[in-house]
């Protein structure tokens, strides 16, 4: 049997031939407080039903920003070839001011970078801005490598206000079957607040993406998992990502959502986006006991369980879990035989989690 690292090899391998090329130019930071930057980043963008943010779109969004910097330039660029301030990611983080309360990008050139990264809380304001789908940020910890699910993570956000675009963030141990024990395997880690990420990639198995607290915002990322792979208390908003399972046979759900309060405002929202891949799988696993997850008008393949949702196991849950659809479609939306305890949502009950209001976006994203 080949070892791990054989696997995570070959995983790793495989996922840098299929990477596409997107060039990127690093421009002037600023000044500007990230709030309002986040609002002219948006008013840059298409706000189309249909549309990509594309890098144009971004760049202009930073001449803008920039046209109003004073001071130094808050830019460092990452680059493998020696060309750039520094050859490692971790580098260029620690290189930011402790306390640091403006904007400060990290541009990182196309490359496969072997490091485990911490933006630790002392570092607000950072802007992964990479140069498109092969800038490849990658470790291969599991939790029983690393003393934990989270610190398993290749990547961990614990500052607020944190964005990342066209980054690819990987864990390249391989996929489990369903019920090994240790091998939690995170891509990334997020738990600082107000953290966005537009067109990035997530490749991982077991736990991909632990969104583990805070406000978070997905939008059109690719996020592929096989076992719990979007999970953590976080109230996040994934807006026209596409969410792909690698799951074997009955032995995957997308989500594991840990709310334990009706008080508490955490959950996953997923709008417009598009499920795909292999397995049989559920939509949901209720790892917390008042769990809150919903699917508004996302298209679902025919590998999503008929039941849909798993209550871990505790009927009591049924009570206080939270889970809805909302004009899903696809072979895999079709609601004969769900769980009982799960909702078909209405319009007004779908209303409060299918836009940025769910995680206050218009506050801090300006949409």
């Amino acid at each position: 049997m080949a070892s791990l690292r054989s696997y995570g090899y070959v995983l790793l391998f495989g996922l840098v031939a299929a990477c596409l090329v997107a060039a990127s130019g690093a421009n002037d930071a600023d000044d500007i407080d990230f709030d309002t930057w986040m609002g002219m980043m948006k008013s840059n963008i298409e706000k189309g039903e249909n549309e990509v943010p594309d890098q144009e779109a971004l760049d202009v969004a930073d001449d803008a920003v920039g046209s109003q910097a004073s001071g130094k330039s808050r830019v460092i660029v990452v680059d493998k070839s020696g060309k750039g301030d520094f050859r490692k990611i971790q580098q260029a983080i620690d290189a930011v001011p402790v306390g640091n309360k403006k904007r400060f990008v990290i541009q990182i050139k196309n490359g496969v970078y072997r490091e485990k990264l911490l933006v630790p809380k002392t570092k607000a304001n950072i802007h992964f801005k990479c140069s498109g789908r092969r800038t490849i940020l990658v470790w291969g910890d599991t939790a029983e490598m690393a003393g934990g699910t989270s610190k398993s993570a290749s990547t961990a956000v614990e500052s607020d206000n944190f964005l990342a675009t066209d980054c690819t963030f990987v864990n390249s141990a391989p996929a489990p079957p369903g019920g090994a024990v240790g091998k939690q395997a995170v891509a990334l880690r997020v738990q600082g607040d107000k953290a966005a990420f537009y067109r990035c990639y997530f490749y991982g198995a077991q736990d991909t993406l632990y969104a583990k607290e805070g406000r978070q915002y997905y939008r059109n990322c690719y996020i592929q998992g096989s076992i719990d792979w979007i999970f953590g208390n976080a109230r996040a908003l994934f807006h026209k990502c596409h969410i792909n399972s690698i799951a074997f046979k009955n032995s995957g759900s997308i989500t594991a959502q840990k709310r334990e309060s009706n008080k508490e405002a955490t959950g996953f929202s997923f709008v417009g986006c598009k499920i795909t891949g292999s397995g049989t799988i559920y939509l949901g696993r209720a790892w917390g006991t008042h769990s809150r997850v919903v699917f508004i008008r996302c298209y679902m393949q025919n590998m999503i369980l008929p039941i849909g949702w798993q209550d871990w196991n505790d009927p009591a849950r049924h009570k206080t879990v939270y889970y809805g659809e909302y004009l899903c479609s696809g072979p895999g939306a079709n609601r004969k035989g769900r769980a009982k305890w799960s909702r078909a949502l209405t319009k007004k009950e779908a209303e409060p989690f299918s836009t940025v209001k769910f995680i206050n976006g218009k506050n801090w994203l300006g949409w």
